[in-house]
């Protein structure tokens, strides 16, 4: 599917126009979204747009890391979106000459709905031309990210307050999720960070002085996104370094449990083992009361351990 957007020389504003319309008549500067491309838009990159032949294979093969890269005419950038319920990356291929903005991508991306919508709604960027498209498209993408770490960040929260009232019944299982979905956030922000960094600093884009403060304002909002994916990183590594711990106490207290209860009754399976002994001539088996005076004697001494290790505090370390 493609879909056009673009300005005459004549501040004529055009809409959905086909691409013969780009040679007949002279825009001042236009948009050009592939979405979901046939193997006939997908041919126009080179039949008709004439990129470089590395870019479009960039397109075609995905996934590719977000770069920039510079050839003769235009820009090639490529972006990373999420799919807000997998996380995977989705790859968002942008073309950006000096007149022309053409994006290319192969699943339907919302965030570009958005940036249409709201150069629609702008007609002051009409005049800044072709990088203000830009610049609507790549802060649509990052403003994206922001409600997914956000989700992940309250989750985490949410945990650490649970952890700290010992009411967190979190497995191991689900910390390792949160950490792989933070490496998925932290293998798209940081590489975006750095491409709007190169961005701002290659002479080959141009950038003009107030084009640079709308992308540094993008830079600042990636520099924040990374710095939340590392801090969330490290507080993951906490929870699973504190839910470790709270499983080893738990054991511990278990293993507390077991050695109390074998220690009290070693002496008392030993006088039995004595008592169970085949001999002949064990005085104490002819006795009429011996039966009772042992039984007394081994809960004497059950009751004396227990109440040894009482004093000894042990009973407070079975206390959660």
């Amino acid at each position: 599917m493609i879909r056009t957007i673009g300005r005459t020389t004549n501040q004529e504003i055009i809409i959905d126009f086909t691409l013969e319309k780009i040679k007949e008549k002279p825009l001042e500067w236009y948009w050009v979204d592939i979405s979901e491309p046939t193997k006939e838009e997908e041919l126009l990159l080179s039949s008709f747009f004439h990129f470089h032949p590395l870019a479009i294979e960039d397109c075609l093969f995905r996934l590719q890391r977000p770069k920039l890269d510079h050839y003769d005419g235009h820009s090639f950038f490529v972006l990373h979106t999420f799919n807000e319920e997998t996380l995977e990356a989705e790859e968002l291929n942008l073309f950006v000459g000096s007149n022309f903005v053409v994006t290319f991508h192969f699943p339907p991306m919302h965030e570009l709905d958005q940036a249409r919508e709201r150069i629609m709604q702008n007609p002051k960027g009409w005049d800044r031309g072709a990088m203000h498209a830009t610049y609507q498209i790549v802060d649509e993408v990052v403003d994206a990210y922001f409600p997914i770490v956000y989700k992940i960040e309250d989750y985490l929260n949410e945990i650490e307050d649970q952890l700290s009232s010992n009411v967190c019944h979190l497995s191991m299982d689900q910390v390792f999720d949160l950490r792989s979905d933070l490496l998925r956030l932290r293998r798209t922000i940081i590489p975006m960070r750095d491409l709007l960094y190169r961005m701002m600093n290659s002479e080959r884009v141009n950038l003009q002085q107030i084009e640079k403060a709308y992308f540094g304002d993008i830079y600042d909002h990636l520099l924040k996104l990374a710095d939340m994916v590392e801090s969330n990183r490290e507080l993951t590594a906490d929870i699973r370094d504190s839910q470790m711990s709270i499983n080893s106490i738990h054991m511990n207290r278990i293993m507390m449990i077991l050695t109390t209860v074998s220690t009290v009754f070693i002496p008392l399976t030993f006088i039995a083992g004595v008592y169970g002994m085949n001999f002949t001539n064990m005085p104490e088996l002819e006795w009429r009361y011996s039966y009772f005076v042992v039984l007394g004697f081994m809960l004497v001494i059950a009751i004396s351990m227990l109440a040894w290790f009482k004093y000894k505090g042990w009973f407070n370390l079975f206390k959660n």
